[in-house]
């Protein structure tokens, strides 16, 4: 069975099907480039600038043929006239959306399986062949993509024997797994985007300067006519400037001032 290559439009429709934020590309760009051969095809992997403008370039069509989500119709990721690489001509829907979800368990090491329902998926994707049809292509175009299903207790599931109407766990298969070098995709990512920074940085030093640290503000002087109380005054306890005030202008406690009465 012929093992698909995948080449700059498969990477640009991935980037559009799921989101993929645009400050982003070239990091995702630049981790699948270094897979090599083993998942890009021969003319892409020479060169980055070459693939990374093939893959731009794949970006304006697919965004002017409407391709532009998940919510998107599959079969706009495709020109007109395109013929099929693995399934027949009348699922090449299928053909598409598989490409998306096995480049998906590459970029995401962190992801075991997707969970499909093959059989809700010949509606969703549109296609109009025979169930007979159908099967032998997801059969073929799983062992093209080298990936495997398993039941949802984990259990091996061999399609020979039918597509079943319940959810299947999808997955790169073991070999083809243990061949992709240098998985963690969020530990090279995390080191894209701190040099990412740390250039901006040097960039935004060389033009503004140096920026002083600031200096935390004093703490505000208290009140010297703070009512009893309400804390000190000038240092010293309300209780304390009693004794410093004269005579007469001290008033004992229930007695009225007299100051004002002959």
């Amino acid at each position: 069975m012929h093992r698909y290559i995948y080449n700059s439009r498969d990477v640009a429709a991935y980037f559009k099907y799921f989101s993929v934020p645009s400050y982003l590309e070239v990091s995702y760009m630049q981790y699948i480039f270094n897979l090599g051969n083993n998942i890009l095809a021969e003319p892409l992997t020479r060169d980055f600038e070459h693939f990374k403008n093939e893959v731009f370039r794949e970006l304006y069509f697919l965004w002017a043929n409407g391709f532009e989500g998940e919510r998107s119709d599959i079969s706009a990721m495709t020109a007109d006239g395109q013929l099929a690489l693995i399934c027949d001509q009348e699922c090449l829907n299928l053909e598409s959306y598989m490409k998306l979800i096995c480049l998906h368990l590459i970029f995401s090491s962190n992801l075991p399986y997707i969970n499909l329902n093959f059989t809700g998926m010949m509606l969703q994707l549109g296609l109009k062949c025979d169930v007979d049809v159908y099967e032998e292509n997801v059969r073929k175009i799983m062992e093209s993509l080298r990936l495997v299903a398993y039941d949802t207790f984990g259990h091996a599931f061999d399609l020979g024997l039918g597509i079943p109407d319940e959810l299947l766990r999808i997955a790169l298969n073991a070999e083809f797994k243990a061949s992709l070098v240098n998985r963690d995709f969020r530990a090279s990512l995390k080191n894209e985007q701190l040099k990412w920074l740390a250039d901006l940085k040097d960039k935004s030093l060389k033009v503004f300067g140096s920026i002083p640290a600031r200096r935390k503000p004093a703490a505000p002087a208290r009140s010297s006519d703070a009512r009893p109380g309400m804390g000190s005054v000038s240092g010293a306890k309300y209780s304390d400037t009693a004794a410093q005030l004269p005579a007469n202008r001290i008033q004992p406690k229930g007695a009225p001032s007299s100051g004002n009465r002959k």
